[in-house]
């Protein structure tokens, strides 16, 4: 475990220094944001192998080490290293070698796409993510009929941006077996007229993707490395990677090995058997650039689709209450095999029956447990009865920009009363002490200044709601700032060595080109980043 020297310490060190000590980077005329307990603000930082050796004045620093490499930051803004405490990065990786339907104002623009694509690939199986039925002037789910005329015999699987429903065509529907008379649990195959629409939500989606053409190693790598670019565009140095497999751990890990991945990746395993069978007797793998310590689970689907598990029915769909993605038991075996081992389980929990059924199950486990950190992964919808279940061992996982997508409709699905528990950011940083913040990229952009953005101002990128939507639950600047950094890096065991710009840690930092905490709330979305350092080496 990494020693932190206090911060308050470092100026007696340097006073009692005569002799320059040699460093490999010094860092000087900044405004270090440090993150540390004060919320110091410093003007340089020396870095030696790595590691963050002293935090001060310009010259004190310069008075007391000597560098190899001496960057003038000429009073630009320095911030740690942000961390993006849940996203898909493998995922997103993939993704890039798709059909991006992000952003499709229609269905007809998803079909373009699509068309697009596969003339330039000829793809034997045509897969996309991306599409949002919330975002077009038909807010209803698409069909397959377009799809079925365009592609009659090569099947074709389009994912909804939430990752918790996907529309297929006839030809992907014969090869999965599924007709109208198909039932699985844990989710809906759509019908219309008695025949299946192609819209699959939830578990049945795994019933197409089985058939889906198994990447080759050589497409995963490339997948990988393009996500790091553009994660570290964005000043990500870690980031939370939100279910995988243990096939891709170890490709992540022999990259970072070999030098190729610098990016710091927490993984969380996929709940699958195989993957607990494997890891959880084994305990904890750590590397300095990957942690593998937590598991994943599902809880119930995502709101957009209706799939979010609620304890009352869907305020625009009659009879509609979504589901849990496993029985009750089943949920609570899963949950006590993961607490008889070392690992963190952070479980995906949107609708209030599914927080509530997470929350209950984690509080009887942790009994007596000091030290878990479970995390609640998005806590989007809390029953206000059942706020009191979080704390320091029992953390949400949110992400702000969730609330602004979905603030929109969202009063449609739950109703006024019901809102009031939604995206509760301000109410749960206050039970749990702590927020981790992420993006859940590719769900949402990439950004993180959009999760900064969305946290502080709750309006979307036009400036709408005039005032902000339900002010009452936006965060400040430094706690938003510590959601992305110190208190992310805490909910992953990792706050001795990252989070903050402080004596002992990774040299992990991003240099950006306005001031964060003082700029135009209107500036933050297109805040860009000048460079990104990741144990000292510049990235980008």
């Amino acid at each position: 475990m990494k020693k932190i020297l206090p911060s308050f310490l470092i100026g007696l060190v340097l006073i009692g220094c005569n002799v320059q000590k040699p460093v490999d980077l010094l860092v000087i005329n900044a405004t270090v944001y440090t993150v540390d307990d004060e919320f110091s603000v410093a003007q340089a930082l020396a870095v030696r192998d790595g590691e963050i050796v002293a935090v001060g004045s310009s010259q004190d620093l310069q008075d007391a080490y000597q560098a190899e490499d001496i960057l003038d930051a000429e009073g630009k803004t320095i911030i740690p290293g942000l961390i993006d405490a849940h996203a898909h990065f493998y995922g997103f990786g993939m993704q890039l070698q798709t059909v991006n339907l992000v952003g499709t104002k229609s269905f007809e623009e998803v079909v373009e796409r699509v068309v697009t694509f596969q003339e330039q690939e000829n793809a034997d199986f045509i897969v996309g993510r991306g599409w949002d039925q919330n975002d077009w002037e038909v807010k209803e789910f698409p069909t397959k009929d377009t799809l079925d005329v365009l592609f009659p015999d090569t099947p074709v699987s389009l994912t909804r941006i939430d990752g918790h429903a996907l529309l297929a065509n006839q030809a992907a529907l014969d090869l999965a077996g599924i007709t109208s008379e198909t039932s699985v649990s844990g989710g809906e195959i759509i019908l219309k007229d008695g025949r299946p629409t192609g819209v699959l939500v939830d578990n049945p989606m795994g019933m197409v993707q089985r058939h889906i053409p198994a990447a080759t190693r050589q497409q995963k790598v490339e997948g990988l490395l393009d996500a790091q670019e553009v994660v570290f565009s964005y000043g990500l140095t870690t980031v939370n990677d939100a279910g995988i497999d243990r096939s891709t751990v170890e490709l992540i890990d022999s990259l970072q090995q070999s030098g190729d991945l610098k990016v710091r990746i927490y993984a969380m395993l996929r709940n699958s058997a195989s993957n607990l069978d494997y890891y959880l007797d084994r305990g904890i793998y750590k590397t300095d650039y990957l942690n593998v310590r937590s598991v994943k689970v599902m809880g119930d689907g995502a709101l957009g689709s209706r799939g979010a598990a609620l304890k009352e029915p869907y305020s625009d769909q009659e009879g509609q209450y979504g589901a849990l993605l496993m029985t009750v038991e089943e949920f609570k075996e899963t949950a006590a095999r993961i607490a008889r081992s070392e690992y963190q389980m952070n479980t995906h929990a949107i609708g209030d029956s599914a927080n509530l059924v997470v929350l209950k199950t984690y509080d009887s486990l942790l009994q007596g447990e000091a030290d878990r950190r479970w995390k609640v992964e998005h806590a989007q919808i809390v029953d206000p009865e059942d706020f009191h279940y979080f704390s320091s061992n029992i953390i949400p996982s949110v992400q702000p920009t969730h609330a602004t997508s979905d603030m929109y409709w969202v009063q449609d699905r739950l109703g006024e009363e019901r809102e009031k528990g939604a995206y509760a950011f301000k109410r749960l940083l206050e039970e749990a002490g702590l927020l981790a913040l992420g993006t859940d990229f590719p769900v949402e952009e990439v950004s993180p200044f959009l999760t900064f953005y969305a946290a502080v101002t709750r309006q979307d990128t036009e400036g709408w709601p005039e005032g902000g939507y339900r002010m009452n639950e936006a965060l400040t600047r430094e706690e938003t700032l510590r959601g992305m950094t110190t208190w992310a890096a805490y909910s992953n065991f990792e706050e001795e060595e990252k989070g903050s710009l402080e004596a002992g840690k990774f040299a992990d930092f991003v240099i950006l080109e306005k001031d964060i905490m003082k700029v135009d709330p209107k500036e933050i979305p297109g805040m860009k980043v000048e460079a990104t350092y990741v144990g000292g080496e510049r990235v980008y």
